[in-house]
C-alpha cells in the first residue's frame, strides 16, 4: 500500500507539471503581440530617451564621416591619453564620434567663422599699400656755423629790420642740401619758459647744428621787398632780411592797394577810349548776291525837257542815252 501510494503521488505530480507546461505553451502561441502599446509583431520595445540620443549621435557621426576627413582636419588631435581634443575650441572628447558631433555644433561653427574673419583681416591681400617713405639723410654734426646780425631802419618808412648772414663753408651741397629757416613761437620750444613777447628764428643746414635767434614777437611784413632770402653757393653764405610792420600799417597798406587798383582800372578805361572806332558792319546780303547774280544796273536819269545828257554833263562827257529815231519821210500831197 505504501508503494502504491508513492507511485500514485509521483504520477499526479508529473501530470500536473505537464499540464501546466502545455497551458503555458498554448498561451504563448495565442498571445496578441500585434495590438500591444508602442510595438508590433517582429519589432522590439519602445526606445528610451538615452537610446534615442545614442542613435542620434551615431547618425551624426556617420554623416560627419561622409563629409569630414579627420586626417585633413587641422583642429583634430589625439593626445597621449588616447582621447581626442579640438584645438580650436579646446574641448576634450572620448572618441571620434564625440568629436565629429562636436564639429556640427554651434560652438565649433562660431569659432570657425571667427577664425576665418581674423585670417581675412590679417591676410596680405587685404592690407592697404603703405605709402612710400623717404628715409631722412643722416649726417654727423660738425658744430655751429658762423653768423652776423645787423639791425637796420628804413629812413623813408621808419620800419625796423634785421639782416642775418650765416656762413656754411662745409655744407653738404653735394647731397642737394640748401639752408632753411622758419619762425617758431615761444610755446613750441622747450629750452626756456615760454614768453609771448618773444619768438625764435631758426636756421638749419646739414651737417651743421640748428641755430636760433630770439627776436621780438611782432608782426613781420610779408612784402617780398621787405622779407627776402639769398643763398650764395660760391661763398657758401646765406642771407635773410625781414622788417617789422609799423603800428597801423595794415590799414594804410590796404588803402594803398585799393588806390593802385583804382588807378589800374582808370588807365585801362583810358586806353579803351583811345582805341579807333570799330569798322561799320557789312551791308546785308540780298537774294541775288547769295545766288551769285550781279545786281541790276541803275535806271537811266529822267531828263525830261532839260536837254540832253551831254548838255547837262558838259561837252566832254559822253552821252549815256541812245540817239533819237530819225523823222518819218514826207509823203506827197503833204500827208504824213
Amino acid at each position: 500500500s505504501t508503494g502504491f501510494s508513492c507511485l500514485y503521488w509521483a504520477t499526479f505530480v508529473f501530470l500536473r507539471r505537464s499540464t501546466r507546461f502545455s497551458f503555458s505553451l498554448i498561451s504563448a502561441f495565442l498571445m496578441d503581440f500585434q495590438h500591444r502599446v508602442g510595438g508590433k509583431t517582429g519589432s522590439g520595445g519602445v526606445a528610451s530617451e538615452s537610446e534615442a540620443n545614442r542613435d542620434r549621435r551615431e547618425r551624426l557621426r556617420q554623416l560627419a564621416l561622409d563629409t569630414i576627413d579627420l586626417d585633413k582636419d587641422p583642429y583634430f588631435m589625439k593626445n597621449h591619453l588616447g582621447t581626442y581634443e579640438c584645438k580650436l575650441c579646446l574641448t576634450l572628447h572620448n572618441n571620434e564620434g564625440s568629436y565629429l558631433a562636436h564639429t556640427q555644433g554651434k560652438k565649433h561653427q562660431y569659432n570657425l567663422q571667427r577664425r576665418a574673419a581674423e585670417q581675412a583681416r590679417d591676410s596680405p591681400a587685404t592690407l592697404q599699400p603703405e605709402k612710400a617713405r623717404v628715409e631722412p639723410k643722416k649726417f654727423i654734426k660738425i658744430g655751429r656755423p658762423g653768423y652776423k646780425v645787423t639791425k637796420q631802419k628804413d629812413p623813408e618808412t621808419g620800419q625796423q629790420s634785421m639782416l642775418f648772414q650765416i656762413d656754411y663753408p662745409e655744407i653738404a651741397d653735394a647731397a642737394g642740401v640748401t639752408p632753411r629757416h622758419r619762425f617758431m613761437s615761444a610755446y613750441e620750444q622747450r629750452v626756456e619758459p615760454p614768453d609771448r613777447r618773444w619768438q625764435y628764428l631758426l636756421f638749419a643746414a646739414e651737417p651743421y647744428e640748428t641755430i636760433g635767434f630770439k627776436v621780438p614777437s611782432r608782426e613781420v611784413d610779408k612784402d617780398p621787398k621787405k622779407l627776402w632770402t639769398f643763398w650764395n653757393p660760391t661763398s657758401k653764405q646765406f642771407f635773410l632780411q625781414f622788417a617789422y610792420r609799423l603800428e597801423g600799417q595794415s590799414s594804410s597798406s590796404a588803402m594803398m592797394r585799393e588806390l593802385e587798383m583804382q588807378k589800374a582800372r582808370a588807365q585801362q578805361a583810358q586806353l579803351q577810349l583811345q582805341l579807333p572806332p570799330p569798322p561799320p558792319p557789312p551791308p546785308p546780303l540780298t537774294m541775288n548776291s547769295e545766288l551769285g547774280i550781279p545786281p541790276p544796273p541803275p535806271p537811266p536819269a529822267m531828263l525830261g525837257g532839260l536837254g540832253t545828257a551831254a548838255g547837262l554833263l558838259g561837252s566832254g562827257a559822253p552821252s549815256m542815252l541812245p540817239p533819237p529815231p530819225p523823222p518819218p519821210p514826207m509823203l506827197p500831197n503833204g500827208l504824213a
